[in-house]
């Protein structure tokens, strides 16, 4: 007999909007995730305390742990914590690094895990990924996705607005990482797997043409659910294919040879827009989706170019180079071309004089 549906990987429940965070005890209360009420609450620097005391009067019985960074020694701690006490299951509230080093600490106790995002800096939020920082600087790591996830745009708006804007640039290197993928499958065969690329360039196709901005909560709406749509996409796919192309190589690459430069959502967008420079001037496609980028960047106030988050030509063509190294056996524009350091530095400053001004 055929089979005749697919069962896909995705959370019990997602709730964006204004006060969502009162909602938390409810959500707990599902059988489907807790039965007996034990809960641990994971929370990072910021705004992490304020909301597990506002949500402490709602749980019957739960212990709120502090984490330290987003490195894989706290999630590893934050993970023998867990299992110690017989949790039925973790929230993870903070930023991109408090969630996952949550997922990766939720995953080691073999227990689900609640997000819960106070910014929108990368898709992170929902995704079965984990990027920590360890002795060698900072890797990924394949994790569960959250069992469910809440964005609260109350607390989203209090975050700095840098953290909030950098998610454009996480969403909008869908498009880059989509076109890896087909261009991996046209030279090496690569399988496709097309319901997860659809998902994650439907997220970027709805951001990238939203007319308002982070002032807007249909803005942030638009934003947090084109995150958690690039995260299902990468359960869907069963990899970070459909979101990560040679737009991550590129930023993973600045931050391990210059760590601090930029934060992930900005490296994401510049390297997504040098990516399809690379394309419209070396392939002769993909000019008319870099304008689309570049404006949406701009629009948003987000670096464009190198010299935008400090570093110079030489810098930035450097990471170029390494960028490969980054993800072993991946396919993308820039192992399609291959270029020598030389070609690089010639790309990258073609690339701002082209549109630097």
């Amino acid at each position: 007999m055929p089979l005749l549906t697919r069962m896909l990987t995705a959370p019990l429940s997602i709730d964006v909007r204004r006060g969502a965070v009162a909602a938390l005890g409810d959500l707990l209360a599902d059988r489907r995730i807790v039965t007996e009420g034990r809960v641990a609450i994971a929370v990072g620097p910021g705004q992490g305390d304020q909301i597990a005391e506002h949500v402490r009067p709602s749980l019957n019985a739960c212990e709120v742990f502090q984490v330290e960074g987003g490195t894989v020694e706290a999630a590893v701690s934050l993970g023998s914590k867990l299992r110690a006490g017989s949790y039925e299951a973790v929230v993870g509230i903070g930023g991109g690094r408090t969630i996952d080093a949550t997922k990766y600490a939720a995953t080691l106790a073999g227990i689900p895990m609640v997000s819960v995002a106070t910014n929108l800096s990368h898709d992170g939020i929902c995704s079965p990924v984990a990027s920590l920082t360890h002795d060698k600087g900072k890797g990924s790591f394949g994790v569960v996705m959250p069992l469910a996830m809440v964005v609260d745009l109350d607390y989203v708006r209090a975050a700095p607005e840098r953290l909030v804007r950098a998610g454009i640039g996480d969403v909008v290197s869908n498009f880059s990482a989509v076109d890896d993928w087909l261009l991996a499958a046209e030279e090496c065969g690569e399988p496709v797997d097309r319901m997860a690329l659809t998902v994650a360039r439907t997220a970027a196709e709805a951001l990238l043409h939203q007319p308002e901005s982070i002032e807007s909560d249909r803005f942030l709406t638009v934003l947090a659910e084109g995150l958690v749509l690039s995260g299902m996409a990468m359960a869907f796919a069963g990899s970070s294919r459909p979101s990560s192309g040679g737009d991550h190589e590129i930023l993973h690459a600045i931050d391990q040879l210059f760590p601090g430069t930029a934060n992930h959502g900005e490296l994401a967008g510049i390297g997504t827009a040098f990516c399809y420079h690379l394309r419209a001037t070396r392939l002769g496609a993909g000019g008319e989706r870099l304008a689309e980028i570049l404006t949406c960047l701009e629009r948003h106030g987000l670096p464009r170019l190198p010299g935008d988050v400090g570093l110079t030509a030489e810098q930035f063509a450097e990471a170029v180079q390494y960028a490969p190294q980054t993800r072993p056996g991946r396919y993308t524009i820039l192992e399609h071309l291959g270029l020598d350091q030389g070609a690089i530095l010639k790309a990258v400053e073609e690339y701002v004089e082209a549109h630097g001004g």
